[in-house]
C-alpha cells in the first residue's frame, strides 16, 4: 500500500533518447520540419529506409521463428528485464542515490514513535514491531516491485494467442511485437510510479510463502523533493508519513484477517479474468462485443462495459477495501498527528494545494493508467471514515476492522449512514440472540 505525491514531476527524456532524437517534430514553425518537406530524394531515401527495416525485421523473424521451431520456447508477455531498463532510465538522476545510516536510524525512530500512538488510537497492537524499515532511492523501489508485478502477471503468461500460431515465423512476430508494447507498458507505468511513491506498506499479497511481517519502504528523493516544493518541515512531513504507512501495517498484521480475505478476492478476480481472456482465444471474442453492444448506452466506463457481473462483485469488493485501507491510514495520520505535529495544519494545506495541481498530459496518463481509481481511493475512503467518526464515533468506526461482514459496500462508501444503519441492526440482531 502506498502513499503517492500526486504531482511528482515525470521525465521521459531518458526513454529511449536515440529514437527520440530521431523523430521529426510536426510543427509547422520548426525549422527541423521545414527541413523535411516532400522531395523526391527524400521520398527515395524514405522508400530505402523502409525497406531496409522491412528487411531487418523479417530476418530477425525467421531467426526467431527457427529459434521456436529448434527451442519450443515463445516469448513471455513481458520482459522484466526491459520493463526494469525502461523504469530505471525515467529516474537516472535519483536512481544511484545512498543515504547514511544517520537517514535510516531516523525513519526507525519515527516509525517506533508511531506504533504506541497508533496502536492506543486503534485499540489493537501490533504482533510484532515493525523492524524491516528501508530509505530507498528510485532504483531501489523499482527492483523491490517488479517481483510484486511480475506475480500479478504470472496467471496471464499462459494466454499468449500467438503460440496457437501454426507459422514459426508468424508466431515469433506477433509475440515479439506483444512483448515490447506490454513490456513498455509496465515499463512507464513503473517508472512513473517510482517518482511520485512517497512511502510504501509492501506485504506480499500473493506470495506463497510464509509472512512474518510486512516491510516499509520509503522513497528519499520523493519525500525531499516534496517537502521542499511545498515548503514545508521536512521532519514534520516525515513523521506525517510514517504515521500513514505504519497504520497500513497494524491494518494487515494487528487484524489477520485482512490479508487472507484480499488474497482471496485477488485470486478469485484474476481466475475470471484469466477464464474470459483464455475464452476468448477460442472464438469467444464474439461474446465480449455483444457484452459491449449489450451495455455500450449504460455503463460509466469501459471497466464496466466489459467486465462480467461477478467480475465486476469482485472488482467492486477490492475497490471498497482498498478504499477503506487507504482512507482509513489517512484518517490516523491527522487524528494522531495533531497530538504530535505541531505543523499539522501547514502540512494538509500544502499537500493538497500540491494535489490540485496537474497538468493536461498528466492527467490525461493517470487516466489512461487507471491511476485515477487510485487516487479516489484516498478520498473516498478517508471522506467515508471521518463521516463515520463525526457520527458515531472512532470506535463505532473501529468496526470495520472487526471481519469481512463489516467492510462497507461501494455504495456504502458513497453514503455512510447506510453503513451505521446496517451495524446498527446487526447489532440489535446479536443483542436479541
Amino acid at each position: 500500500m502506498a502513499l503517492m505525491d500526486r504531482e511528482c514531476p515525470v521525465n521521459l527524456d531518458g526513454i529511449e533518447r536515440k529514437r527520440t532524437n530521431s523523430m521529426v517534430t510536426s510543427s509547422p514553425s520548426s525549422p527541423a520540419s521545414a527541413a523535411r518537406l516532400p522531395r523526391a530524394g527524400n521520398d527515395r531515401t524514405l522508400l530505402l529506409a523502409t525497406a531496409a527495416a522491412a528487411g531487418a525485421i523479417a530476418v530477425w523473424a525467421n531467426v526467431k521463428g527457427r529459434e521456436y521451431a529448434r527451442t519450443g520456447e515463445t516469448p513471455g508477455l513481458i520482459n522484466w528485464d526491459r520493463v526494469r531498463s525502461i523504469a530505471l532510465a525515467m529516474n537516472r538522476a535519483e536512481d544511484v542515490a545512498v543515504y547514511p545510516a544517520s537517514v535510516l536510524a531516523e525513519y526507525r525512530e519515527m516509525v517506533a514513535r508511531c506504533e504506541p500512538l497508533i496502536a492506543e488510537y486503534m485499540g489493537a497492537p501490533l504482533p510484532q514491531a515493525m523492524e524491516q524499515v528501508y530509505v530507498f532511492n528510485r532504483a531501489d523501489w523499482i527492483e523491490a516491485n517488479i517481483r510484486a508485478f511480475a506475480d500479478l502477471f504470472a496467471p496471464l503468461e499462459g494466454l499468449n494467442t500467438a503460440r496457437n500460431m501454426t507459422s514459426p515465423t508468424a508466431m515469433a512476430l506477433v509475440s515479439g511485437f506483444n512483448q515490447t508494447v506490454l513490456s513498455a507498458e509496465v515499463g512507464l507505468l513503473l517508472g512513473y510510479l517510482a517518482r511520485r511513491v512517497l512511502g510504501q506498506y509492501d506485504l506480499a499479497l500473493l506470495g506463497k510463502e510464509p509472512v512474518t511481517g510486512g516491510k516499509l519502504y520509503f522513497v528519499e528523493p520523493n519525500i525531499a523533493a516534496s517537502a521542499e516544493t511545498m515548503a514545508v518541515d521536512d521532519h514534520d512531513f516525515r513523521l506525517w508519513l510514517a504515521l500513514h504507512e505504519t497504520t497500513h501495517a497494524f491494518e494487515f498484521e494487528a487484524f489477520p484477517w485482512v490479508r487472507p480475505h484480499f488474497n482471496m478476492l485477488l485470486e478469485q478476480y484474476i481466475t475470471l479474468v484469466t477464464n474470459d481472456l483464455r475464452a476468448m482465444t477460442g472464438g469467444g471474442i464474439k461474446a465480449l462485443l455483444e457484452r459491449v453492444q449489450s451495455r455500450s448506452g449504460s455503463s460509466r466506463n469501459l471497466m464496466d462495459i466489459v467486465m462480467t457481473p461477478e467480475q465486476k462483485r469482485l472488482f467492486d469488493q477490492m475497490q471498497a477495501l482498498m478504499s477503506v485501507i487507504e482512507g482509513y491510514s489517512n484518517h490516523v495520520m491527522n487524528a494522531v498527528g495533531k497530538q504530535v505535529l505541531p505543523t499539522l495544519d501547514t502540512l494538509q494545506k500544502a499537500f493538497e494545494s500540491r494535489q490540485r495541481q496537474r497538468s493536461q498530459a498528466e492527467a490525461i496518463f493517470i487516466k489512461l493508467t487507471g491511476l485515477e481509481m487510485k487516487m479516489e481511493q484516498y478520498r473516498l475512503g478517508e471522506a467515508f471514515i471521518d463521516a463515520v467518526v463525526r457520527e458515531r464515533g472512532h470506535d463505532f468506526a473501529l468496526k470495520i476492522w472487526q471481519g469481512p461482514e463489516n467492510l462497507p459496500t461501494l455504495v456504502e462508501l458513497h453514503a455512510p449512514r447506510q453503513w451505521v444503519a446496517r451495524m446498527e441492526r446487526h447489532a440489535e440482531v446479536m443483542q436479541a440472540d
